[in-house]
Order: structure tokens, then sequence, then C-alpha cells
């Protein structure tokens, strides 16, 4: 059943990234009508970059749906009620490179303008990519940072989106 979303003023959205982004997790979905990928992620932020309000996401370097953030202009970030907390483990363990998991999750993909989003999800930011940094060991003031997340050599790219839309249903 496809959901009926509506637009959100971002003056007005009450979102706490802290929560959100860290705790309860996020879908980051990227493609075209011919073929979408997700991923889960955990790591992120939400602010203000080059006079706009943007999205920060980190994708590795082995995840399939780097390939699609690199092809395509735009992308969503979906937050998801915790009841769906399951499909949102098993979309960040298997990898669409090796099976539909987006129909194995029981997830339905929507397009605004183009860009694709998960309809089960009851909070979306569209965004259009501004930036993708690859960031690396050298890049690190802390060398913890290498030490603790970077052992295995699969560094993350820093995606920085504007927000061009924000819906709720």
């Amino acid at each position: 059943m496809k959901h009926a979303f509506q637009p959100i003023d971002l003056d007005f959205a009450e979102f706490n990234p802290f929560t959100k982004i860290s705790k309860d997790w996020f879908l980051i979905t990227a493609g075209d009508e011919n073929k979408v990928n997700t991923m889960t992620g955990g790591w992120g932020a939400a602010g203000v970059m080059w006079n706009k309000n943007c999205a920060f996401v980190v994708v590795r370097e082995s995840r399939y749906t780097k390939e699609f953030l690199d092809k395509h202009d735009t992308f969503s970030i979906c937050f998801f009620d915790k009841n769906q907390h399951s499909a949102l483990k098993y979309l960040g363990q298997v990898s669409g490179r090796d099976e539909d998991k987006i129909a194995n999750a029981r997830m339905h993909v929507e397009f605004y303008e183009g860009t694709p989003y998960m309809d089960e999800s009851y909070f979306v930011c569209i965004c259009k990519k501004l930036s993708a940094t690859p960031l690396t060991k050298d890049q690190f003031a802390d060398m913890e940072i290498d030490e603790k997340f970077y052992k295995d050599g699969d560094y993350h790219t820093l995606y920085i989106g504007e927000i061009t839309m924000l819906m709720a249903r």
C-alpha cells in the first residue's frame, strides 16, 4: 500500500540527529527507475554548509550503494519506526549485488521527482548531492580513528547533500 507523504517546511521540522541518526538508524537510497539500492546508515549529521540545509552521510568504498551515490545527483535518507529495526538490520547486512534485498526486506521503492525513497519510512529527506569527499588516513588529526575504524583500509566517502525536500506521513 502506497503511503501519502506530505511536504514539511524545514524551518518547522523537529529532528534530533543524535537519536535519529545513531540510535534509530536510517536508509540511504540512490538510483533510478531501472535500478535502486539502499543501505543502512548509523553515522551522519544534519546542519548548514555553504548556506544550504544539508545532510551528511558516510559510505564505505566497499558498499554497493556507493556506486549508486557516485552515479546519481540525488539520494534520499529515510527514517523508520522502531518496528522496522529488524528490516534495517537486514538491509545493512546483505548486499544488493547478491540479492534483491529491498524486496526481501518487504520494502517498496517510490520516487519523488526521480529520487528513490522507501515507502515504509515515516520521514524522508530528499537530497541533491553537493560533495563526495573520500576520507583518507592522512586527514585524521586523531590517529585512533584510523586504528579503530579503518584497520582493513575500507575508508568512507563523506557525501554532503542539500536537503531539497522533507516529507512525512
